[in-house]
C-alpha cells in the first residue's frame, strides 16, 4: 500500500465549508476503501469518515453526521471530503487513508488497520 496525499485544506470562519480531496498516482481508488481521519491538537487520531470499495457504503463519526460527506470521483482517481457547517472543533489535521470500511468493525479498529499514513492537510476552523 502506498500512503494517499490529502489537499483542500485551509482556514475558515465557523459555518463555512471547505472539500478535501485525496488522490495517488499508481493506484486505483475504486479498488480500495478509503478513509478519511483526523488528529486535532494533543489529542489521538480518529476516524471521521470512510467509504467501502464494493457498494459504496458510507459510514460517519457520530460528530459529523448530516455536516460531511464523503464521495468517490472516479474519473479523477479521488475521494472527496466535502466539510459544511465547520465547528471550531473541527479545528485538525485531516488524513485519508487505505482502510476498511467495514460496519462490523469499530472505528478504532479501522483506524488500526491503516498500514500507510501521508502528511494530512491542516484544516482550521476559527472567528
Amino acid at each position: 500500500q502506498l500512503p494517499l496525499v490529502e489537499s483542500g485544506g485551509g482556514s475558515v470562519q465557523p459555518g463555512g465549508s471547505l472539500r478535501l480531496s485525496c488522490t495517488t498516482s499508481g493506484l486505483t481508488l475504486d479498488n480500495y476503501a478509503i478513509g478519511w481521519f483526523r488528529q486535532a491538537p494533543g489529542k489521538g487520531r480518529e476516524e471521521v469518515s470512510c467509504i467501502s470499495r464494493s457498494d459504496g457504503h458510507t459510514i460517519y463519526a457520530d460528530f459529523v453526521k448530516g455536516r460531511f460527506t464523503i464521495s468517490r470521483d472516479t474519473a479523477k482517481n479521488m475521494v472527496w471530503l466535502q466539510m459544511n457547517s465547520l465547528k471550531p472543533e473541527d479545528t485538525a489535521v485531516y488524513y485519508c487513508a487505505i482502510a476498511p470500511c467495514a460496519a462490523t468493525m469499530t472505528a478504532i479498529q479501522r483506524l488500526y488497520m491503516v498500514g500507510y499514513w501521508g502528511q494530512g492537510t491542516q484544516v482550521t476552523v476559527s472567528s
